[in-house]
């Protein structure tokens, strides 16, 4: 009994320490209101795939947010005469404001991971999945800078040095506003072209995209950027305003199918019903033809050759690639083994010998004539592989 009148004597002799008590019995009930909390929030967020990443995402800031919350109740109900209370309370004050911006982040970010957990894209048409996916990265990270941009703002109004400073900026927004305006023009005008690529999405993520000569797939949309990711394992990093300024290529706007072609050479003597058999054996047993269009046809011809086109759609642009590749070179096989004289070929003969000039000719010029005398005829041709060679007739 002596030693509990000790104890209360001291701590009506201590005000620090008749504070710190409350305190800290106040951090203990928040600690264990926290972990209630969570376990009935884990629960009734079974249900609903976004609820469960926002609960998982506000766990670890909310075990920061209530103990400050419960400290700043203590420190608001201290007497003012307590010594340094001004200064326990202000910064007690930016951790709960940094603490929130933390919570509201992780919020953010929970709620958009669910979002995407739900619509998964490892599945074979994934445009709706990646056309989300896209709108709801760019909004949460726009949404995590507004948020990050007030809070802060909000931390430095706890200064009254800085309430001045906000006070000579008003009477000098003038000139400031302009310095300002310039200074953040390419901040803010990514920041606006993230928000039309969000909603008007030119571009999504795994898009593939040629872009200056470029040929790649998104990687990934940030706040500022785009991360192109090149063929070669190279990284193309594009302002998101260059975007919205410039034409571009995207192979995947609508959906992931392509029509792939590819072209060869041959002489005037291949028969095409030939190509087009192998051409349609080869398409029907590639894995990656999806089935829809296969065709083969002569587009172009020169004095030479004629150009040989073959259309093939895939699911994709990946597979399109890998089309492409094994109906050229099942084409140019099938052509080495069964038709290798008709493959594009350019031959010199030279004939010593030509018919006599006829009858009603011109005769050959005289000797002492200043005409060029022709040794022998070079003639180019491109005749077949086995094709004889030219005699001599007889004069007419």
């Amino acid at each position: 009994m002596g030693r509990m009148n000790d104890l209360l004597s001291s701590l009506r002799s201590s005000p620090w320490l008749a504070t710190l008590v409350p305190a800290t019995i106040a951090v203990i009930i928040a600690l264990v209101i926290h972990r209630i909390g969570g376990v009935v929030l884990r629960r009734a967020a079974r249900l609903s795939v976004v609820l469960q990443h926002v609960v998982e995402s506000l766990h670890r800031p909310a075990q920061f947010v209530l103990p400050l919350i419960a400290l700043q109740g203590v420190w608001q109900a201290a007497p003012d005469s307590l010594r340094f209370i001004d200064t326990v309370r202000h910064f007690n004050g930016l951790a709960l404001i940094g603490c929130f911006i933390w919570l509201l982040t992780n919020a953010i970010s929970g709620f958009a991971d669910g979002i995407i957990a739900k619509h998964p894209q490892d599945v074979e048409d994934n445009l709706q999945a990646r056309r989300i996916f896209t709108q709801t990265r760019v909004l949460a990270r726009t949404a995590q800078i507004l948020v990050l941009m007030a809070g802060g703002a909000l931390m430095l109004m706890t200064f009254p040095g800085a309430r001045q400073v906000g006070a000579s900026l008003l009477a000098s927004a003038g000139v400031i506003g302009i310095v300002g305006g310039i200074a953040a023009r390419p901040v803010f005008s990514n920041l606006i072209a993230g928000l039309q690529i969000a909603l008007a999405q030119p571009i999504r993520i795994d898009d593939v995209l040629i872009v200056q000569g470029e040929w790649g797939r998104v990687e990934e949309i940030t706040g500022t950027y785009v991360v192109l990711s090149i063929w070669d394992e190279r990284r193309l990093i594009i302002p998101l305003q260059w975007f919205i300024e410039n034409p571009f290529q995207n192979w995947t706007r609508n959906n992931s199918q392509l029509l792939g072609a590819v072209f060869f050479y041959v002489d005037f003597g291949m028969p095409m019903a030939p190509l087009r058999a192998e051409m349609e054996r080869i398409v029907r047993a590639a894995p990656e033809w999806d089935g829809r269009v296969f065709v083969l046809q002569i587009t172009d011809t020169t004095e030479k050759t004629m150009q040989v086109r073959v259309l093939a759609t895939a699911g994709s642009s990946g597979k399109a690639f890998d089309l492409r590749c094994r109906i050229r070179e099942g084409m140019i096989d099938f052509m080495q083994r069964e038709y290798p004289q008709f493959l594009p070929q350019l031959r010199i003969q030279a004939a010593a010998d030509f018919q006599p000039l006829g009858r009603h000719e011109s005769a050959p010029p005289a000797a002492g004539s200043d005409a060029p005398k022709m040794e022998h005829a070079v003639h180019i041709d491109t005749p077949q592989a086995d094709a004889p060679a030219p005699q001599a007739r007889p004069a007419g």
